[in-house]
């Protein structure tokens, strides 16, 4: 399939779109000739920036909005045929800190933007950013879709709800929806002035900055999308009507120990060091061990494989930040 002709001149809203995922997205997307539409509240803790659409933020329309406002989102979706719907909190201690907020917008906002699509915008395709973390602990691995759900903190509790509003809406109300099960996604532009997106983006910063960084426990094994193959499966899940109420999981080639990944981005980058410690207490009650994905479901229904190396993704990475970390402190 040619995605540059199935996007261009088409109209699309991104929520979240100034974040990490999102503006990587809308590159994408502008590239394409799409007419992309970006929604994003800017609230420090979430990850917004506005350095994300630097070289193209004319070629998009820009809404400072949050998509906890129904009026705002029933006024955006109008028109619309492909809503990639990204806006979430992400941080799981910030979830469990303040549970009432992650209800808000991973829970309670994505059902608003579905009702606001059924009522003024039933046409739309929607393709929803979930997370591995609704898993929980794995009962084997690699995990599959088929594997149980059980999330072990409220952010999982709250995406896991949002990912199967979608599918529901999808199944009731003829909706087109799908979702990715995204794990560890990481690359340029990824929030790095502290831990709320991913423990990767902390470590490339000390590295950058010459500063030792934390490896906790060490041998929990990861594997890991980088953003432009994630891009790559949003915009197949919302080409593709094979996709429609289907959940995916998305996950690397490479399945690695976290010690191992610090000795990697050390070796890429040509020097550097860190510190192995314990798990602190509250992170350790929320810690899911090993985890990585069997992505064998989007590989045979998408065409989707992960293309960008392990070591090849964190090169780019640390690039760009080498380059622009000032703006992303």
């Amino acid at each position: 399939m040619e995605l540059g002709r199935v996007f261009a001149d088409r109209r699309v809203l991104i929520t979240g779109a100034l974040g990490f995922i999102g503006s990587n997205l809308t590159q994408r997307l502008v590239e394409m000739g799409a007419k992309v539409s970006l929604v994003d509240s800017l609230i420090a803790e979430y990850g917004g920036n506005l350095c994300n659409v630097e070289g193209f933020e004319e070629c998009v329309q820009i809404n400072i909005s949050d998509v906890r406002d129904a009026h705002s989102m029933r006024y955006l979706v109008q028109g619309q045929d492909y809503l990639f719907n990204l806006a979430g909190q992400t941080s799981h201690m910030d979830s469990m800190q303040d549970p009432e907020t992650d209800l808000e917008i991973n829970c309670r906002a994505q059902l608003s933007i579905l009702e606001a699509c059924r009522k003024y915008n039933p046409s739309v395709k929607i393709v929803f950013a979930s997370t591995r973390q609704i898993y929980g602990k794995p009962d084997y691995l690699p995990v599959d879709e088929k594997h149980l759900l059980r999330p072990v903190d409220v952010n999982g509790i709250n995406k896991m709800a949002g990912e199967w509003y979608h599918i529901l809406y999808n199944n009731v109300y003829g909706i087109r929806a799908c979702a990715l099960r995204l794990t560890n996604t990481f690359g340029p532009r990824m929030r790095v002035k502290d831990a709320r997106q991913t423990f990767l983006g902390l470590w490339i910063r000390s590295i950058i900055l010459g500063e030792p960084f934390e490896v906790w426990g060490g041998d929990q094994l990861r594997d890991f999308t980088y953003v432009d193959d994630a891009v790559d499966a949003f915009l197949l899940a919302a080409a593709e009507d094979a996709a429609n109420g289907e959940v995916f999981n998305l996950g690397g080639e490479q399945i690695i120990s976290l010690k191992d990944l610090a000795d990697l981005v050390i070796a890429v980058n040509g020097g550097g060091r860190y510190a192995m410690c314990e798990f602190p207490a509250d992170r350790k009650r929320i810690d899911i061990g090993d985890y990585y994905a069997d992505y064998s479901h989007i590989r045979k229904v998408l065409a989707w494989e992960p293309k960008t190396s392990l070591c090849e993704g964190l090169s780019r990475t640390l690039a760009f930040y080498r380059e622009n970390l000032p703006k992303y402190l």
